[in-house]
């Protein structure tokens, strides 16, 4: 098993900067959204949009690449699994009787930690 090195603390120190201006900018555009939409349409929507930031910021900022084809893809990919695990514990909680506003932020920060292990894998993966 590989130990855990100095610069895999420092990157998950930045993967919680990204995430957390992420979280802001999809809490942000949902909380507005949901003026007009319902909560599953303006959570989409706010996903959307933190997600074109969020892969500039991850790929640049937390793992320290350049964009390419094969880290778009993985991203894409693994923000696709994570949506609809998000969407699932949304409308669960949303089903709990939490309110809208509470259970947006409160599944943002629940999924975390699976977007991280996905996020390591798709950039730091050797063929």
């Amino acid at each position: 098993m590989k130990s855990i090195t100095r610069e895999d603390i420092f990157r998950f120190l930045r993967f919680g900067v990204v995430g957390v201006i992420a979280v802001g900018i999809h809490y942000i555009a949902y909380y507005i959204l949901l003026q007009w939409w319902n909560p599953s349409l303006a959570y989409a929507a706010g996903y959307f949009i933190s997600f074109c930031c969020n892969y500039v910021m991850t790929t640049f900022f937390t793992f320290k690449q350049k964009t390419s084809a094969k880290n778009a893809i993985g991203f894409s990919i693994s923000h696709v699994i994570n949506f609809f695990i998000e969407l699932g514990i949304l409308n669960l909680l949303l089903w709990l009787g939490v309110d809208e506003k509470i259970a947006g932020i409160a599944t943002m920060i629940g999924a975390c930690p699976i977007n991280f292990i996905m996020l390591r894998f798709v950039y730091l993966w050797k063929r």
